[in-house]
């Protein structure tokens, strides 16, 4: 038996996607080349444009593809770098070099912060509450004519905490910063309007959506600047150059255009499992904690701490049962540092170490739940019994 419940690591590809891709595997052509085949090639990445759009709510010609979430993020660092300074380091127009970004961003975001910290910005690593939800008092003060960006994931990868991007938006605006979300986690979990949310920048991936990995998406609001962090060829209107990926990006606007018809359903249906395997752990395990916002969440997300036992072991014993799950965010696994995240909202490295991050997705069912619920409790009991914490 196996039960996979890592979906916030990837998803695996759906089946409509994949036969997507497998017909596209014929389209051989450059979607640069101006013949038959290269223009069919290009009109099959620009519905696929369309497509991807249409699942954010914006027009098609917002959207430039990238090779991943990390590659879009890194992108509006990079531009917020060049805005600062031209090449011999004068600054440009208003000079502002303040960045206001959170304690439990991925790594991505925080590394791509620190640099530009590094490189004489001043960033914020604003702080969280318990239940992971940025101090808006602090935010507000922090705010000011010298904020250039401010960057707020839309919802976490380890805990599944929403924030408030449309507030958080409206307060950046209005101070005349520019504002971008990671929205990775959110898209196709949650209902993602960018032009409703009044974002500059937002971030997503094919490979959380049920497409294919190594192919991401940069919405950049009209107006908003944009420095490419990739130099070569004229594709995606020189903002990000390279041969178009063709067989990713096709997959990617199937898996965009089934998430949204998919997105209603999704919720509830998650949502309803997510209760389940919540309240049958909670009724089995004694001493638990959830960790994240009670209601502010992503419908499929569950973490989980176990005091009194560690969580490598914890994922390690539930492998064997036949338990996929996860310790925190993929990216970070190969570290032994306790999660970030979890010593944000409070937890001490105890908790933090013996957390787990149950995410569930289109293959989880109400069997798979009850076959977890059976299954834990007696790995935390032994885990315990064994245990040399107190």
């Amino acid at each position: 038996m196996k039960i996979y419940m890592d979906y916030n690591a990837t998803t695996p590809l759906r089946d409509e996607v994949r036969s997507a891709m497998v017909e596209d595997l014929a389209v051989y052509g450059n979607a640069s080349s101006m013949h038959t085949a290269g223009r069919e090639a290009r009109s099959r990445v620009e519905e696929a444009r369309r497509q991807v759009g249409n699942l954010l709510g914006v027009p098609a010609k917002t959207i430039i593809f990238t090779s991943g979430g990390s590659e879009s993020n890194n992108t509006v660092f990079n531009t917020i770098r060049r805005l600062a300074s031209d090449a011999h380091g004068t600054p440009l127009g208003s000079g502002r070099r303040s960045i206001i970004t959170t304690a439990i961003e991925h790594p991505c975001v925080l590394n791509s912060a620190k640099f530009l910290e590094s490189q004489g910005f001043v960033v914020h690593f604003l702080p969280v509450d318990g239940e992971g939800k940025i101090h808006m008092d602090q935010f507000k003060k922090l705010l000011g004519p010298e904020t250039l960006l401010v960057s707020v994931m839309m919802a976490n990868n380890e805990i599944g905490t929403i924030q408030d991007i449309g507030e958080i938006t409206a307060l950046a605006k209005a101070a005349g910063a520019w504002v971008h979300t990671d929205a990775v986690q959110a898209v196709g979990k949650v209902p993602v309007n960018a032009a409703d949310l009044g974002v500059d920048y937002l971030t997503m991936s094919a490979h959380k959506i049920y497409g294919p990995k190594g192919i991401g998406a940069l919405y950049i609001k009209e107006g908003a600047p944009i420095f490419p962090l990739i130099h070569g060829g004229h594709q995606e209107e020189g903002m990000r150059a390279g041969t178009y990926n063709n067989i990713g990006i096709l997959g990617f606007g199937r898996a965009a255009e089934l998430a949204k018809r998919d997105l209603s359903q999704y919720g509830k249906t998650t949502g309803a499992l997510r209760k389940k395997l919540r309240d049958g752990l909670l009724a089995g395990v004694p001493h638990i904690k959830i960790n994240g916002h009670p209601q502010d969440v992503l419908p499929n997300t569950l973490n989980v701490s176990f005091p009194g036992a560690e969580g490598e072991a914890i994922l390690l014993s539930m492998d064997l049962a036949g338990i996929e799950a996860s310790t925190g965010s993929a990216c970070a696994s190969g570290s032994l540092d306790p999660s970030h995240v979890l010593l944000a909202i409070g937890a001490g490295p105890e908790l933090a170490h013996g957390s787990i991050r149950f995410s569930m997705g289109l293959g989880t069912s109400d069997a798979d739940i009850e076959y977890v619920v059976e299954t834990v409790p007696p790995i935390i009991e032994r885990l315990r019994n064994m245990s040399t914490i107190v």
